[in-house]
């Protein structure tokens, strides 16, 4: 006889980001031993599994392309508020903290999550196919708020060093809202079909057709609480690791734009996994949606708010990224242009994309 399904309360997706929320408050704003550290850690993995399994059946109940935009926001909101709490605690050695963040997060969304669901879902099936319309159109805009955000703080005069006056920044964060609010309306309301997956045929497919009843409004907001509870864990879970990480980072003699790093690879951990697993239901586009509402989510969100913070925070807030950064950027907004102009990739592009983020995560260990 089979046995009856377990009850909802008891799965395990639902009791991980509960013990994990617990753990976070056992051990907010304390000193963690090493194997306190290893046992954050294992609950943070579990934390993000379980987050993308709820922003999964999200996206079931809300379709395409609601369901990559949940996610996607969800993680920049918390994002931006690790990035806050961590620059108020950090003083002047947090200067570059959101640039770090924010450009790592660009990089790993841009060439890692987008090369690696190209790579998938071109192996599987030969090509990845894709729209066009609404990929470009996102990369456009990432584009324009990296340059105007991240790039032109270093070529500016008014303020000493990579920084923005008080005019600059608050033009800077108006952009940012306005362009992420268009991205937004463009995404849900006025070309929702420009961001739908394709066949290679070019003819579009509406994801709410791949499966089956799709969860009860019980059930999505169910999911909607535990996403929110399992993303706040991931979160601050990697805020209690990060005096580790940077204890690491020091002891190993790395710079300290490493940390910036390591917390965007921990924060996108959700949106990667996600992508991956539409790449291999052939759903490439999904796989964008996330990989590029994420980039400009962390942008759009990110540096408002810390224009916002700067206001009451100690130090300066440096945002100019430096020459070999600057050349990276280049030319991933190049080889970005040239993968979505055919509408199709093959796993050439996608392995050109991770090359590029391998060399910028080579030269942020050795710069």
């Amino acid at each position: 006889m089979a046995s009856s399904p377990r009850p909802h309360y008891l799965q395990w997706t639902t009791v991980a980001p509960v013990l994990a929320f617990l753990l976070l408050l056992a051990t907010w704003h304390r000193d963690l031993p090493w194997p306190v550290v290893a046992l954050v850690a294992c609950f943070l993995a579990v934390s993000v599994v379980a987050a993308v399994h709820h922003a999964e059946l999200i996206a079931h109940r809300v379709g395409e392309p609601y369901g990559s935009l949940v996610l996607a926001v969800a993680v920049t909101i918390i994002e931006v508020a690790l990035i806050v709490t961590l620059m108020a605690d950090g003083g002047d050695k947090s200067a570059g903290l959101a640039r770090d963040t924010v450009f790592a997060a660009v990089m790993i969304t841009c060439n890692g999550i987008l090369g690696l669901s190209i790579l998938v879902g071109a192996l599987k099936y030969r090509v990845a196919v894709f729209n066009a319309e609404g990929t470009g159109a996102a990369f456009g805009a990432i584009a324009t708020l990296a340059t105007l955000s991240l790039v032109l703080p270093t070529f500016t005069t008014s303020q000493p060093g990579p920084q923005f006056s008080t005019t600059q920044l608050v033009f800077a964060a108006t952009a940012s809202i306005v362009i992420y609010g268009l991205f937004v309306s463009t995404l849900t309301v006025r070309h929702r079909d420009y961001f739908l997956p394709v066949t290679p045929a070019g003819e579009i497919v509406d994801p709410m057709d791949d499966h089956s009843e799709p969860p009860t409004l019980r059930q999505t907001m169910t999911s909607v609480a535990l996403l929110s509870v399992a993303l706040v864990s991931v979160v601050g879970l990697a805020k209690g690791v990060s005096p580790t990480i940077e204890r690491g980072v020091a002891a190993a003699d790395l710079p300290n734009a490493v940390v910036g790093v390591v917390i965007a690879l921990l924060v996108l951990l959700p949106e990667s996994i996600a992508a991956v697993r539409a790449a291999v239901r052939n759903r490439v586009q999904i796989s964008l949606n996330l990989a590029l509402g994420s980039a400009l989510a962390s942008i759009g969100l990110t540096i408002p708010a810390v224009a916002v913070a700067s206001t009451w925070l100690s130090g300066p807030l440096e945002l100019g990224l430096g020459a070999n950064h600057m050349i990276l950027l280049a030319l991933t907004v190049a080889v970005g242009t040239l993968t979505v102009i055919p509408k199709r990739a093959t796993p050439l592009q996608g392995g050109v994309h991770l090359a590029i983020l391998g060399a910028y995560l080579v030269l942020a260990v050795s710069p």
